[in-house]
């Protein structure tokens, strides 16, 4: 019989697939143009709010949310590439390095974006508040970031049908239902430190999410309308 863990708690389930939705939102309007860039701007302030909320989870949310859980240190990334480790519950040392570089990039874009002005359609909340060349620049990076966003999104979905072609592995399931299953003839193949830290998941965990991600989004709107 096969042994259910809780390995993503339901805040990091929602901040994922509220992630996709924004991230496509927003490739959508940016293309779309015209009077759509507004649209743009609305789903890249959803995006820089889901970003705060899940850094400050990555510090005080369930076992396998939290950075320190998961945090790529070379040493590990490299024996794991020697496939002489367990498997992981959690984020594996490439998959680590995968949802860094994702949170970067993207904070990266969101944060370019508050300072965007095409000067037809649209100003960012910020750019009154620097000179034209900081807008230029940073409207750049905003511009060319595009192309790691499009490359790690890439990388990310080929990795997750990598895993489930040739792996066995399904990672798109646990995402959903939060759990992994664990066949017990196959445990001595498991990380055992993750075997004994199921993610807290319940009602105070849920709610306490719900209040952090509520402070953030009203701090967020009040800013970018201040």
């Amino acid at each position: 019989m096969k042994k259910i863990i809780r390995v993503w708690d339901l805040p990091i389930r929602l901040f994922h697939w509220l992630l996709v939705l924004c991230i496509i939102g927003s490739l959508i309007s940016a293309n779309l143009g015209g009077n759509a860039i507004q649209w743009h701007a609305y789903f890249g302030y959803c995006i820089l709010t889901l970003l705060i909320f899940r850094i400050v989870w990555g510090f005080i949310g369930s076992t396998h949310a939290r950075f320190a859980s998961f945090f790529p240190k070379p040493a590990i990334v490299i024996v794991y590439l020697r496939k002489s480790t367990p498997h992981y519950l959690g984020h594996n040392p490439l998959g680590a390095i995968s949802v860094f570089a994702l949170l970067l990039v993207l904070s990266v874009q969101a944060c370019t974006g508050l300072f965007v002005d095409d000067e037809v359609a649209f100003q960012g909340p910020l750019a009154k508040y620097v000179s034209e060349s900081t807008i230029a620049l940073l409207s750049e990076i905003h511009e060319s970031n595009q192309v790691l966003i499009y490359a790690l999104i890439a990388i990310h979905i080929s990795a997750i049908w990598y895993y489930n072609k040739f792996k066995g592995e399904n990672l798109i399931k646990p995402m959903i239902s939060g759990d992994k299953e664990i066949d017990p003839s196959q445990q001595v193949n498991d990380l055992s430190s993750d075997l004994g830290q199921p993610s807290q998941d319940g009602a105070l965990q849920r709610g306490l999410a719900l209040l952090i991600l509520s402070v953030i989004a009203m701090a967020v709107g009040y800013f970018i309308a201040k």
